[in-house]
């Protein structure tokens, strides 16, 4: 009827964006807030996927399994169950010498929080691997050593160890691979061939989160507590009851939710609809709230790494640390 100001496109095509026009086949595909043209490709933990009109087509090949526990008692089983369990024993966090393995045992890695100061908050672990029947290696961060026991000095090691940046990293020929950050931090992969084999409070890695607290008497558990209480590798030592952290110290709680709220914040914009930030962001302010320094930023930066791995894992990497929020001297490492 008359002149609109404005801009369109003539029929057939669409705006693309940037003020041109194209056909909607050429429409971008959009994946961790950026875009890709058709025929592109992108990797996302161990499958290909190519933007074809819009959509992604992905194959569909199995990938490893990851458990991940960080600061003070966050867990992540391998089939992606989140779960905050505290406990003052040593407990079996996986291991292929269960039930639903039909095939030897290879491997179980067991662990102990050691606390610090005058709260429950985990300072730092002591880890014990044992493989099959006659290696062992401890990891302690007081002791500030490996420590490798072989019960059969010529049994021929299935296993290396070595140290990347601030990583210890253990290898075995089975497809087992274990990090840790020689603090709260630890990463087990296992391999697809793994799947439905394992057991310990990193669950089965049987593709279902339901059933990931299984105790060690086959049974499922509602509590957390008890099944995390099953899998202690001796009986005589005390349950600790989870406690809320801030719940007497909210000059702490307010200060770690302002540190915290980098997890929510444009800097992770990227990332939020791939991976719900606000399980890290609570888990965040809990662990600053169990510092007993509140300069100490440790617990702060741990939380944000590990939003920060599931974030890559989900293939949005971060660029976050800086030299004053969390920073990593890289050329020291290396």
């Amino acid at each position: 009827t008359e002149c609109v100001s404005g801009c369109m496109c003539p029929d057939g095509l669409v705006l693309d964006g940037s003020g041109g026009c194209i056909p909607k086949d050429q429409c971008p595909c959009v994946h961790g807030g950026h875009f890709y043209k058709p025929g592109e490709t992108i990797k996302v933990d161990c499958n290909t996927c190519t933007c074809n009109k819009r959509q992604w087509n992905c194959t569909d090949n199995p990938c490893k399994g990851t458990c991940t526990v960080y600061g003070n008692g966050h867990y992540m089983s391998f089939d992606g169950e989140k779960f905050d369990f505290l406990g003052d024993c040593d407990y079996i966090l996986a291991q292929d010498f269960c039930p639903n393995n039909m095939d030897a045992g290879t491997f179980r890695i067991v662990i102990q929080n050691n606390a610090c100061g005058k709260s429950l908050s985990i300072c730092s672990l002591k880890i014990t691997l044992i493989f099959e029947v006659c290696l062992k290696i401890g990891l302690d961060t007081s002791a500030g050593r490996i420590q490798e026991i072989a019960t059969d000095p010529g049994a021929e090691k299935n296993y290396k160890v070595d140290l990347r940046g601030g990583y210890i990293v253990i290898e075995t020929n089975q497809g087992m691979n274990f990090m840790w950050d020689q603090k709260t931090t630890v990463v087990v992969h296992v391999a697809p061939s793994f799947q439905g084999k394992v057991c310990g409070l990193c669950g089965d890695f049987d593709g279902r989160s339901r059933n990931d607290f299984t105790t060690r008497g086959q049974s499922m558990e509602m509590s957390i507590q008890e099944f995390g209480n099953s899998w202690k590798i001796t009986s005589t030592c005390s349950n600790i009851n989870m406690t809320d952290l801030c719940a007497d110290q909210p000059f702490k709680s307010v200060l770690g939710q302002k540190h915290c709220s980098i997890i929510k914040s444009n800097i992770f914009e990227a990332c939020h609809s791939k991976v719900n930030p606000i399980p890290y962001y609570e888990s965040c302010i809990s662990d600053f709230c169990g510092c007993d320094s509140v300069g100490d930023c440790e617990c702060f930066c741990t939380s944000v790494a590990a939003y920060s791995r599931s974030c890559s894992r989900a293939g949005v990497c971060i660029d976050w640390r800086t030299p004053a929020i969390c920073p990593v001297f890289c050329d020291y490492y290396n």
